[in-house]
């Protein structure tokens, strides 16, 4: 977690907010302005149960604040209102340390999630080694950005009122009924009111955007059953590139994968998610597009 600046006040910062109850427990209001459709995104109560894990980590004496590491199971998708967050410190150390922290709801636990949490510098010279290099995409004012409603339809996706996401125009054949059937999309991002992106912020968007099988068929709400997110490094100012392809949609389920990379070609996080998925009955899959 990291301050922005006196007298800043952003969206993600407040909705993100926890209070102290005690030691352990952190009281939040789940925001219904980071919502897909009635129900909060998966990206952004991650982000909340992070910023109470690293408050757990303060009051136990460890100075990391930045979420290297997190996996989180979606238990049941709590309503916008007040909720609560319970924490367990497992390990402090030097470099890293290990916080459990679950978003309880009414009694029910919704989210349970697990961080090592580290210290995060934007002055990586970059991986030693990696198979990953990064894409262009099309000038953000060539991109196509996503609406919250779309006219005559009942869905509302509040989240994208929240930040400035542009799909690059090759992948939104969705939009119109024809999907490219590459399973990917790519595009821009940032936060719309300005908010600089940092190691929290990057929980949210690497769950920002929709699903990558809109590109493949139109196959309706998709909901998070697990995402683990590695963040690598605290993004230079500007908008982040997102690439998030689909890779085996079987038996009800779907994984997908999410690299975000920022102005300097530096490979900030990644991310790998199972969500549930509904097929239409009777839909042909489309060809394997490499």
């Amino acid at each position: 977690m990291r301050d922005e600046g006196i007298g800043d006040v952003y969206e993600f910062d407040q909705a993100t907010a926890v209070r102290p109850v005690d030691g352990t427990k952190f009281a939040m209001d789940v925001d219904e302005g980071w919502t897909v459709g009635p129900k909060p995104n998966g990206g952004y109560l991650l982000a909340a149960a992070a910023r109470a894990g690293a408050l757990a980590l303060a009051e136990a004496g460890a100075d990391h604040s930045d979420p290297a590491s997190s996996t989180a199971h979606y238990l049941a998708a709590p309503d916008p209102g007040p909720a609560e967050i319970v924490t367990q410190v497992l390990r402090t150390g030097r470099t890293a340390s290990q916080v459990r922290a679950t978003i309880v709801q009414d009694g029910r636990a919704c989210v349970d999630a697990t961080f090592t949490m580290g210290s995060l510098t934007a002055d990586s010279e970059g991986p030693w080694w990696s198979n990953r290099v990064p894409f262009d995409l099309p000038p953000i004012d060539e991109c196509v950005r996503l609406p919250s409603a779309i006219e005559g339809g009942s869905m509302v996706v509040s989240i994208m009122d929240r930040s400035d996401l542009r799909l690059d125009p090759a992948v939104i054949g969705f939009a119109t009924g024809r999907p490219a059937g590459t399973g990917e999309l790519r595009g821009w991002i940032s936060f719309a009111d300005g908010r600089p992106i940092d190691p929290l912020g990057l929980l949210f968007m690497v769950d920002a955007f929709p699903p990558a099988t809109f590109e493949l068929a139109p196959t309706g709400w998709v909901p998070t059953i697990s995402l683990t997110v590695y963040v690598r490094a605290v993004p230079a100012p500007g908008p982040l590139r997102v690439r998030q392809a689909a890779q085996v949609v079987d038996g009800g389920r779907l994984d997908e994968i999410c690299e975000v990379w920022d102005v300097r070609d530096r490979l900030v996080a990644q991310a790998t998610q199972l969500a549930a998925i509904r097929i239409p009955e009777g839909l042909t899959p489309p060809p394997l597009r490499r």
